[in-house]
């Protein structure tokens, strides 16, 4: 249909951003360009949408409170009592409004012909209200809708319901009672659904549909099936096939609009499926259900029990398989398990072996980022064992600096070589392989990393170079420690190159190290996190590779294999 779109994510919890939280609560940290620290549904919208949002496309109730604070403290509302409405509910209506006016860039492998509209705002704003229905935290924000809507007007902004549709017993028998009564509570709050989005296993019956449509008063082709497929890229044609395109065109009268025909009962308008935004979406949908091969990838870390703390990590991996036709699958390994090093103590410095025997049948492994020195030696002692076993591997950010730390121990013969943040009885210059960047805060934690873009120089004959194209690349970020410069001429006396510098201020930023070819097939890792900006149509270039050589490598040694 061609609108420019953006998104918003309303999260009612306290905290200001998602900076701060946990992993194993809250799963990853999604950081935006501008060095937002956001929820992980934000990595959602842009790999579905194509754009790149910005920070404020994140709402949390500690960031509306703090803004209307200080509105106060300054004497904008004039010494009136500040009151939750309709202060609070204001200033998120005006929040929804900004982002809904506000450009955002496209990121896509298709370059729009129209320059200029990159620069204009969008047409459709996707709002999120996340949490539940009903709970005391959420419901300013609901409040705030019911006025938003009686202020833009109807035409203007629809709601949709998302909700479990659950099946039980045996034989199993869909269940509407949930349903009927989260649709209740909704209305009791001022706002009636225009669509009922059904979450469940199977698709939903005629009769499940006329009995939610009976007792929510939503029409019976505006309550949408959004049941299990094969992946998760068919979801949107499976949307298409109920025409939600264009009851929602209709609905918002967008695009060629039948006057006097209710948008439920409105034919197809768009003809979306003959465009070749959808078409080729259909092929990347087909491809992943027809692979050429399977590739094993490893994922080392510390936050594996909490399977979204890597989600984009997963994706970015997803999108590189896709690409290269392989079917993926992921080996799940906690770095503590390689060496229990969490105790300090000696006795207990012992490897589980179904850990190491995991590690061995990976095809590739990637060590990604974290805090905490849980498991780092465990990642150091991985990375020592993919080098001299020319495994193909990928480190990402933490997994850099334990890239440099093992480096620095087995090959360059500093022994003692470890990260600043960790231990601070380093010999500077000498032991502490990785430190504390100069203009780092050490007293705040909220925002207060090197975050967001930042431009990298690539070398040229590089791996990193070949895999990007180009010389220059713009990725995303998110520390506090770095290589120590002091060390990096040590390095690559030894062998390890850093083939990517960070351009602003002393342009002494270490962002990419890696082995020649000659050494090794793919020994890559960056400082920064190229999991942020990998799509579906145009994976990240350094996870490309790696399951790239992946695949190079499985193929050589089966063709080995039936040489011998």
């Amino acid at each position: 249909m061609g609108y420019r779109v953006t998104a918003l994510k309303i999260d009612p919890y306290l905290n200001v951003d998602a900076g701060t939280m946990s992993p194993f609560e809250h799963g990853e940290v999604f950081v935006l360009d501008d060095g937002g620290e956001t929820d992980l549904d934000l990595g959602n919208y842009e790999r579905f949408l194509s754009v790149s949002l910005t920070k404020d496309s994140n709402l949390s109730t500690g960031k509306i409170y703090q803004s209307v604070i200080e509105r106060e403290r300054v004497g904008e509302y004039l010494g009136k009592t500040v009151q939750v409405v309709p202060h609070i509910s204001d200033a998120i209506q005006e929040w929804i409004l900004k982002v809904a006016q506000t450009p955002v860039s496209r990121f896509s492998k298709v370059a729009n012909d129209n320059d200029d509209a990159k620069d204009e705002p969008p047409e459709v704003c996707i709002v999120e209200l996340g949490g539940t229905l009903g709970d005391i935290e959420s419901m300013p924000f609901v409040e705030a809708l019911r006025q938003l809507q009686e202020n833009l007007g109807y035409k203007n902004l629809c709601f949709a319901h998302v909700s479990l549709v659950p099946s039980l017993g045996d034989p199993a028998e869909q269940k509407t009672k949930p349903t009927q009564h989260s649709v209740k509570s909704m209305m009791q709050l001022g706002l009636r659904p225009d669509f009922l989005c059904c979450r469940g296993k199977e698709q939903l019956e005629p009769s499940t549909v006329s009995k939610l449509s009976l007792f929510t008063s939503v029409p019976k082709g505006a309550i949408v099936s959004l049941h299990d497929v094969s992946n998760i890229y068919r979801v949107p044609l499976m949307m298409i096939e109920q025409n939600v395109h264009s009851m929602m065109a209709q609905r918002l009268r967008l695009g060629p609009y039948e006057k006097g025909v209710d948008y439920s009962m409105v034919e197809d308008l768009t003809q979306i499926e003959e465009s070749v935004v959808i078409k080729d979406w259909k092929k990347l949908a087909d491809s992943v259900d027809e692979p050429e091969s399977e590739c094993v990838i490893g994922i080392v870390g510390k936050y594996i029990e909490q399977g979204d703390a890597y989600l984009s990590v997963v994706k970015a991996l997803t999108h590189a398989s896709i690409a290269t036709k392989q079917r993926l699958r992921i080996e799940w390994i906690e770095a503590s398990s390689l060496c229990k090093d969490d105790d300090g103590d000696d006795a207990e410095n012992v490897s589980d072996e179904t850990a190491w025997d995991c590690l061995r049948l990976c095809d590739g492994v990637v060590v990604p980022g974290g805090f905490g020195s849980r498991g780092m030696e465990g990642k150091i002692q991985t990375i020592q064992y993919l080098r001299e076993n020319k495994v193909p591997f990928l480190g990402i950010c933490l997994g850099m600096q334990a890239t440099v730390i093992e480096y620095c121990r087995n090959v360059v013969g500093i022994k003692k070589a470890h990260s600043a943040e960790f231990f601070d009885d380093l010999v500077k210059d000498e032991e502490d392989a990785v430190i504390f960047m100069p203009e780092g805060d050490r007293t705040r934690l909220g925002g207060t990393m090197r975050l967001g873009v930042r431009e990298t120089v690539l070398l040229e004959g590089s791996i990193a170079r070949k895999m990007y194209g180009s010389e220059k690349v713009m990725e995303r970020h998110r520390h506090r420690y770095e290589v120590n410069p002091a060390l990096v001429s040590r390095l690559e006396s030894a062998g390890l190159q850093f083939v990517g510098r960070n351009t602003d201020e002393s342009g002494q930023r270490m962002e990419v190290c890696e082995l020649s070819e000659s050494t090794h097939p793919y020994f890559v890792a960056s400082q920064y996190h190229p999991e942020f900006t990998s799509r579906p149509e145009l994976p990240n270039p350094l996870f490309l590779g790696l399951l790239q050589t992946c695949k190079k490598t499985a193929a050589a040694k089966s063709k080995a294999t039936v040489a011998n």
